[in-house]
């Protein structure tokens, strides 16, 4: 029988926010009593920045390169095949608490007043929305208006959640309707809406994904959570580099990307972000606890995740955005119980988000697509290591959004024939001792991580960084969308696979 598989993805959640990886301030006890039983991928990126295009990176196991989802509002080509897919043509039925803010492919809508079409916050296709907890968070809102506190803004719900018990809050919410439909397998459970999941034999394997919204902002943590660590105790940020690239100044001056301005002000915001931190560690707790008692601990798959990271103030930004490791470098942890060679191994080699879908392909027996630029990381939870391995991270960046909005208001950018949208990005590489940038206009930076991990001593003799651009140009090369470039039209129809299998085996 196929194992039970539980996909959580914590939204904005820091790689180095573990205790179990020697945090000096956050407390995840929970994530460290998990990790004794899973593979903690301790170098795990995510391959861009905002939601939209990191999910979209996360969900089909693919480069943001090949998937184009370039912003929050870049619809995801319905021609990609995508984790819930896949465990749905093996017989699941992938049930969604939460989110995925995949935008749809508007050729496979019908109707000129189709909602999907003014909104990147929709399902990706092949889950049941169990929850829809997209914005507004209308169930939230609802149970919050039947526990008496009359709240019709979804911001002003955030915000506020420090006066409130922590009982209510958004993550608990989730967490609760969750346990209620496991409890009751495949009814909904407290507050759920756009209820589309049926209901199943209890003996069924399942596969839900929960896609909390916190440690993603606003920085303000439920009730006790909010209290939980002392401004005066946390860490302090990487200040910016007295020389920045001009980019990195713009970015400063974004008024949503700007860290606050004050000491005061950027302990707060860094108290509260752990806060998050450790009430969504306290939820997985009852999660795991629920999954022992009712005996299905030794029968369930966990993979937990992010979509990208958190600035938290580090060279003077906040949110996530641009080219620095703390946008991109996030939680990875996979827990798969017929796999104990790699449980409480923590592995310091560079894995990636476009890892997880081949991952879970392999693990629920789904052939993996011929489109994914990832690896299987089972090999890693056996307790192998691989010794082709990749040896650096990769993720990129895009900002045509800026471009695309001036235009509507008459600008000269003749879209789409004008290239100039292609110069709004930038690629980074980051391996063991460098890290290199590349700017779609054709400038670059390079960093000595060796001589400085702070990202803040660039690289500038030509002789150290050509071979780093030339890497990039290779990865590049190596990567690009093979859907079709695999297969050969002879003898009345096409090849196979090089490893045998047949494309119609993969979508």
């Amino acid at each position: 029988m196929r194992p039970n598989v539980l996909l959580v993805t914590l939204d904005q959640f820091r790689g180095d926010c573990l205790s179990s990886l020697g945090h000096k301030v956050v407390r995840t006890p929970n994530l460290d009593a998990l990790a004794k039983e899973s593979t903690t991928f301790a170098r795990h990126f995510s391959q861009s920045a905002p939601c939209s295009p990191g999910r979209a990176s996360l969900y089909t196991g693919t480069y943001q390169m090949n998937h184009r989802v370039c912003f929050n509002g870049s619809p995801l080509d319905d021609r990609f095949d995508n984790v819930a897919r896949s465990a749905r043509r093996v017989g699941y039925s992938p049930a969604l608490f939460g989110y995925t803010d995949q935008g749809v492919d508007p050729r496979t809508t019908t109707s000129a007043n189709d909602p999907r079409l003014s909104s990147y916050q929709h399902i990706l296709p092949g889950f049941d929305w169990v929850l829809d907890l997209s914005e507004p968070y209308v169930p939230w809102l609802a149970h919050l208006r039947a526990h008496g506190h009359d709240i019709t803004d979804h911001v002003a719900a955030l915000i506020s959640e420090p006066e409130r018990d922590e009982s209510l809050s958004i993550t608990a919410f989730l967490t609760d309707t969750f346990l209620g439909w496991l409890n009751d397998r495949g009814a909904h459970g407290p507050g759920a809406s756009n209820t589309r999941a049926p209901a199943r034999p209890a003996d069924t394997p399942w596969f839900a994904h929960l896609s909390f919204l916190r440690p993603h902002p606003p920085y303000n943590a439920a009730g006790k959570w909010s209290r939980a660590y002392d401004p005066g105790a946390v860490d302090m940020p990487i200040t910016p580099a007295a020389d920045r690239h001009p980019f990195h100044d713009a970015v400063m001056q974004l008024p949503e990307a700007s860290a606050p301005r004050t000491e005061a002000g950027m302990r707060e915001m860094r108290a509260q972000y752990y806060g998050m931190i450790g009430e969504v560690d306290h939820h997985l707790g009852r999660i795991i606890e629920t999954l022992r008692e009712r005996g299905e601990w030794d029968r369930t798959v966990i993979v937990i995740t992010a979509d990208h990271g958190e600035q938290l103030g580090d060279h003077g930004l906040r949110e996530k955005l641009g080219y620095f490791e703390q946008s991109y470098h996030i939680i990875g942890m996979v827990r798969s119980p017929q796999h104990t060679g790699g449980h409480a191994r923590v592995v310091r080699a560079f894995t990636e988000n476009v890892d997880v879908f081949p991952t879970l392909c392999d693990l629920i027996e789904a052939p993996i697509p011929a489109q994914c630029d990832g690896r299987s990381l089972v090999p890693w939870l056996s307790g192998d290591t691989p010794d082709d391995w990749r040896e650096m991270a990769t993720w990129e960046y895009d900002w045509r959004q800026i471009y695309i909005d001036d235009d509507k208001n008459g600008s000269a950018l003749n879209w789409p024939h004008d290239r100039r949208l292609e110069r709004q990005n930038l690629c980074v590489q980051r391996d063991e001792t460098s890290a290199y940038v590349q700017f779609g206009n054709g400038d670059w930076l390079a960093f000595d991580l060796a001589t400085d991990p702070t990202w803040r001593t660039p690289i500038t003799d030509a002789a150290r960084v050509l071979p780093l651009a030339q890497r990039m140009l290779t990865w590049r090369s190596q990567h690009a969308d093979r859907r079709l470039s695999g297969l050969k039209l002879e003898s009345g129809g096409i090849g196979r696979w090089p490893d045998g299998v047949a494309w119609r085996e993969s979508r």
